[in-house]
């Protein structure tokens, strides 16, 4: 690459990746939340204030989000009502991810509906794009605890706790405690 050249590909990086963090984003973010009665208390990432306008993107009353909390991907993202989304929160979705009425979901948790190719030896893993086994759901009034992820096409249902570093692969039932790797129940609520 010339010398100008990777300048301009760093400079058209840095705008892209940085743009949460720019005065009249935040604002718009800032507005648009406001309009659904959610509110952000830090600077947001990925394609939020994108997916909002677009559609793909629904949040519900009273939802809150903490710093750092990144939504991303070409799918549709639901959050429900009174619904909080902890410090460094990932929700990704390829198709669709469903988050129910006032969830807590604790630090560094990822709840996602897609998982990374790595079977074609013949490209780079950055090429291989994505796949996914369905649509992952979370039903309302669930607790999942810092760390935890929720992988492709898993749906928890309601009043669930899952804890801290999680890994949730298969279903979990309602009423459910659920831990471990792979998450597991280890017992019912009620």
């Amino acid at each position: 690459m010339s010398g100008t050249s990777w300048q301009r590909e760093w400079w058209r990086k840095n705008r892209w990746y940085g743009r949460a963090r720019r005065p009249l984003a935040r604002f718009a973010l800032t507005r648009e939340l406001g309009r659904r009665r959610a509110f952000a208390r830090g600077v947001m990432h990925g394609e939020v204030l994108e997916m909002l306008r677009d559609g793909r993107l629904t949040i519900g009353e009273q939802a809150f989000f903490e710093t750092g909390v990144w939504l991303t991907g070409t799918g549709r993202i639901s959050i429900g009502a009174g619904t909080y989304l902890n410090l460094g929160v990932m929700v990704a979705s390829m198709d669709r991810v469903e988050i129910g009425s006032h969830c807590m979901i604790a630090n560094g948790s990822l709840i996602t509906d897609a998982n990374h190719r790595f079977d074609d030896l013949t490209r780079p893993l950055t090429w291989q794009g994505y796949e996914s086994r369905g649509p992952t759901r979370i039903g309302d009034n669930c607790w999942l605890g810092a760390n935890v992820v929720v992988t492709s096409g898993v749906t928890i249902g309601e009043r669930c706790v899952i804890g801290a570093n999680a890994v949730v692969t298969k279903d979990i039932p309602a009423y459910s405690v659920a831990a471990g790797n792979p998450a597991r129940v280890i017992r019912a609520i009620g």
